[in-house]
């Protein structure tokens, strides 16, 4: 069955069987809604501010603008993170959180958060795969990267059983993996212990004009949706590539970009992609249509797009802050935090 065909027909009855209480066993009891952590911003230099933010209320700017609606100046780094789900890891041991900065005991590169909200997973300062709860506590080693391979950008791919097409269970933590400059993607299973990962394998779509697909320069994985579908970028062909992984693993390309970003519900997806000398943010669908520009104003490169859990809000990442915007493109980016990082939602 083609990706097409699978997201047309099959999608009815996977939906009403979506993430079961065998799929959310897997994964520890929701974690603390304000995890503790020290009130004090966490040790990065914020950049000065030398733009007014937009403040609560203030009505947002027609689509297209390049520059946020302001209010008065702020004096102060703003963290932006207050009562939105929202999450900025920048390499250093804290996280932005609930308004707040939570130290995890220990280096967060490119965190991202367990379906559920339960866990994250992140690589730490000597490139290993860790997982750990909301507040940086239960650190657990999944995955030691060996010499000469850096690992980068992991995401949760969890699914519930589907018996009536005999899917099985799935807790997968999926990530890019480069040594000496070729990049593959590797997966292994959540609950691993010092585990070894395995390099995915990537089958292409059935059908007299489909090609082999690419098996190195493969990076960004994003997984979501009660399928277990994922999507990711090619540095060889520049195109975003969809694993699909219902029935039995198979893929095809999708549209030029990268660095993308499946929903919530893993229908739709962001990506970015280079227009008149600036990255903009793209949202389309795996069904193919024609994808849209979200940032069509654009002034400066925005990059590294996060979904809220709702799939109405986007989080990225500027070299100003963070910055957010509606996903129907209703309304220009607005800036909400003058810290820089990797934005990242927890559900």
């Amino acid at each position: 069955m083609s990706v097409r065909t699978r997201l047309s027909t099959v999608a009815a009855v996977a939906l009403t069987t979506a993430v079961t209480a065998g799929a959310a066993a897997l994964l520890a009891g929701c974690g603390p809604e304000n995890p503790g952590g020290p009130a004090a911003a966490p040790p990065v230099t914020a950049p000065p501010v030398t733009a007014a933010l937009s403040g609560a209320g203030t009505a947002p700017a027609p689509s297209g603008t390049a520059a946020p609606a302001t209010t008065a100046a702020t004096p102060a780094a703003v963290n932006g993170t207050a009562g939105n789900h929202l999450t900025v890891s920048n390499g250093t041991d804290h996280v932005l959180m609930n308004g707040t900065s939570v130290d995890f005991g220990t280096v967060v590169r490119d965190l991202a958060w367990s379906p559920d909200g339960a866990k994250a997973a992140f690589v730490d300062g000597a490139g290993n795969l860790m997982v750990a709860d909301p507040d940086g506590s239960g650190r657990v080693l999944v995955a030691r990267a060996p010499g000469g391979e850096t690992w980068s950008h992991p995401t949760w791919q969890v699914s519930s059983v589907v018996p009536d097409v005999e899917v099985p269970l799935k807790n997968t933590i999926f990530f890019a993996a480069a040594k000496g400059g070729v990049s593959r993607l590797k997966g292994i299973a959540a609950t691993a212990v010092d585990g070894t990962p395995e390099v995915l394998s990537l089958g292409a779509e059935e059908g007299p004009d489909i090609e082999p697909l690419p098996q190195t320069g493969n990076t960004w994985p994003s997984a979501a949706g009660p399928h277990g579908t994922a999507v990711y970028a090619n540095s060889g062909t520049g195109e975003v590539y969809i694993r699909d992984d219902f029935l039995r693993q198979q893929g095809s390309p999708l549209l030029p970009g990268s660095q993308p970003a499946l929903a919530p519900g893993g229908e739709d997806l962001v990506f970015v992609r280079s227009v008149g000398g600036h990255d903009h943010v793209f949202e389309g669908e795996v069904a193919r249509r024609p994808a849209k520009d979200l940032t069509p104003g654009a002034t400066t490169d925005f990059t590294e797009p996060a979904w809220s859990p709702d799939g109405r809000t986007l989080a990225v990442r500027a070299p100003d802050g963070i910055y957010t915007l509606p996903v129907d493109g209703s309304a220009a980016p607005v800036r909400i935090s003058t810290y820089t990082g990797l934005p990242a939602y927890r559900p």
